[in-house]
């Protein structure tokens, strides 16, 4: 990247970390993905129980290997053979894990998180349940605001995942939400196989640093 670029892009990343702390989160930087594992490792103990969210943030980062090493015990959603009973109980564990790893769908550089979820096991160890929660996003995922997160879901998550899971959607076949300009949040398809389902924004947490958020100077996931 041009340096040009990359010092205003650091700004903004300085900003958002400087308002995720306001917001009683732990935030963290990594200038690479390479450096993520390190960081998760500092955070997480030996023999902790972790589980996690679907995050191809988490896979290119090398951080779902990482759980596999032996070093937790992690409770594997997608370890190969389980039934969809298995997969289940796997969710309802993770309430009561030592730590939750997951990504965000967008972060605002007011230090908010917001989230969109169709099973919603994600944000539901978000808010509530594992000691702690760690969040890994990529530079990508910030916005200037609760609109510019609203339509990043609309127009890149949601078609990207979509596309991904091979889900039935309107934005799957055709590259953006059916809701795209519409100024109602929830508006979009009404597929059945929509995954834009539950809306979450964290803003000021009650219980300081329970979510610490990892975000990381290269783009990650959708």
């Amino acid at each position: 990247m041009d340096k040009n670029k990359r010092a205003i892009l650091q700004k903004k990343i300085d900003r958002t970390l400087i308002a995720l702390r306001k917001n009683n989160m732990q935030a963290f930087y990594a200038e690479t993905k390479e450096e993520v594992v390190e960081l998760v490792d500092s955070i997480l103990h030996d023999n902790d129980s972790v589980s996690c969210g679907g995050s191809v943030s988490l896979a290119e980062c090398g951080v779902i290997e990482h759980l596999r090493s032996g070093k937790y015990n992690f409770l594997d959603r997608s370890r190969a053979g389980l039934s969809p009973e298995q997969i289940r109980d796997i969710y309802i564990a993770a309430f009561g894990a030592d730590a939750f790893l997951c990504s965000a769908n967008a972060i605002t550089e007011n230090g908010e998180l917001y989230n969109v979820d169709g099973n919603s096991n994600r944000v539901a160890a978000l808010l509530f349940g594992p000691r702690s929660v760690i969040v890994i996003a990529g530079y990508n995922k910030i916005v200037r605001d609760l609109d510019d997160a609203i339509r990043r879901v609309k127009t890149i998550a949601a078609p990207a995942n979509c596309t991904r899971l091979q889900c039935a959607t309107y934005c799957n076949e055709m590259g953006t939400c059916k809701g795209t300009d519409s100024d109602c949040m929830t508006a979009g398809c009404e597929s059945d196989a929509r995954i834009c389902c539950n809306y979450v924004v964290s803003a000021k947490q009650r219980h300081k640093d329970r979510i610490k958020v990892i975000l990381v100077g290269e783009e990650l996931g959708f």
